[in-house]
């Protein structure tokens, strides 16, 4: 015969009563953001994402999720690449014509997911965003491979109308005029100035982890949470 272990029970209180399941993470409102003295990530928060993420001079940006709110209120999300990170928040570019760029004027409340299988990592990151300035957006855009500078020039609806070998006919024409490109006056930037930052981190042989930091009241505060 058989026997099959028995499922596992949380330990019961001494009473007998079922403990009550601890509130781990109520999730904090968006925090406004003083413009006259605008939050900076934390040190040590600082040195995890310098940690987990590439070099701002590494040409293989990593994937991330935006995620903002439409005009009615309902989430929406891509992907689309990290460009930068310091001490103010992360950068992420685009065209000024997309529907991201609508959503986070009108909503500048968003999250920033990234993802890694090895080591076992998620980074989330909440918070206000808001235009960059014209310096870090030329320089982010001379840090992009030529296909991604071309394709902020050629990506437009007129060209996503055309058959598929026009696209390429359209996308090879405009490369043999163009040798050298600057930065459309299309491209824009978002700086995403942290509220909270979570690093959550995965342990095959144990449970994961999560370190939560976030602000409060003007002031950083660290958590250690049950991943």
């Amino acid at each position: 015969m058989t026997l099959s272990p028995e499922p596992w029970s949380p330990p019961v209180a001494p009473d007998d009563a079922p403990p009550e399941h601890p509130v781990w993470d109520p999730i904090p409102a968006a925090v406004p953001v003083d413009a006259a003295d605008p939050p900076e990530v934390p040190d040590e928060a600082l040195a995890l994402l310098r940690e987990w993420l590439p070099a701002n001079d590494d040409p293989d940006r990593p994937a991330v999720t935006l995620a903002t709110v439409d005009s009615s209120g309902e989430p929406d999300a891509r992907t689309v690449l990290l460009s930068e990170h310091d001490r103010s928040g992360l950068y992420v570019h685009t065209d000024a014509a997309s529907r991201k760029v609508a959503q986070l004027t009108a909503h500048p409340a968003v999250a920033v997911v990234a993802r890694w299988d090895d080591p076992l990592r998620q980074l989330v990151v909440r918070g206000l965003a808001e235009p960059a300035d014209r310096t870090e957006t030329d320089r982010a855009y001379a840090l992009r491979s030529r296909y991604l500078q071309q394709l902020a020039w050629v990506n437009t609806p007129e060209v996503a109308a055309l058959p598929p070998e026009e696209r390429r006919a359209a996308w090879d024409a405009f490369a043999a005029e163009h040798p050298v490109l600057e930065p459309p006056e299309s491209w824009v930037g978002f700086l995403v100035r942290p509220t909270s930052l979570t690093f959550w981190t995965g342990d095959p042989a144990s449970v994961s982890h999560r370190r939560e930091y976030r602000l409060v009241d003007g002031a950083w505060t660290v958590t250690e949470l049950p991943g």
